[in-house]
């Protein structure tokens, strides 16, 4: 499904389920097959605003009617609420809604403010998510999968602050480095936890 679609069937489905009534009655239609008039009944609602209510549902697939005798009769398709919960809503396809977002930008502003144009740390900032930006940005200098002396790792830390303890201690204390006890070797996560 091509993103654009795709993010248009998710708006389409959260507008269907994003009103208090709607909500009611998909819970009682969970229960029991109901016709506009007892759905009123029970919501103390016009049978106009049930029908209204319905059509919504109606037009993202939740539910159908079948005719008995004079009136409509409502039904819960709980397999496509399912499905289509499942498949809107998987990791997978709710990543491509975000997929032509800059997800760096924030880093990028960070650094312009915290970073010289020579890539020297200014000064360290006081918030924690602007910190990890600029850990961030340091430990890729590191190569994944090498280990590194303490001395090793000072020396490609002087090149960004000279509080290189801090730098050390933090790198490794949000997760972007691990070391070895007992003054052993430092290394580069892969994923920083």
């Amino acid at each position: 499904m091509d993103e654009r679609r795709y993010a248009e069937e998710l708006l389409a489905f959260f507008k269907a389920l994003s009103d208090a009534n709607r909500l009611r009655i998909v819970a009682l239609l969970s229960e029991q097959d109901l016709s506009v008039g007892e759905l009123a009944e029970m919501l103390d609602l016009s049978s106009a605003t049930v029908s209204h209510h319905l059509s919504k549902l109606s037009d993202v697939g939740l539910v159908s009617a079948r005719a008995e005798g004079y009136y409509n009769v409502y039904e819960l398709d709980l397999d496509a609420l399912n499905e289509m919960a499942k498949r809107i809503l998987s990791e997978e396809t709710l990543s491509s809604v975000a997929a032509d977002v800059d997800v760096d930008a924030y880093d990028r502003k960070v650094l312009e403010t915290f970073m010289s144009p020579e890539g020297r740390l200014l000064q360290f900032p006081a918030q924690q998510k602007k910190e990890e930006a600029v850990l961030r940005y340091i430990v890729r200098t590191f190569e994944p999968g090498r280990r590194y002396s303490e001395k090793e790792v000072n020396e490609m830390l002087s090149e960004f602050h000279e509080d290189t303890a801090r730098l050390r201690r933090n790198l490794v204390v949000f997760g972007f480095m691990e070391r070895e006890g007992g003054g052993g070797d430092y290394w580069r996560v892969e994923e920083p936890s």
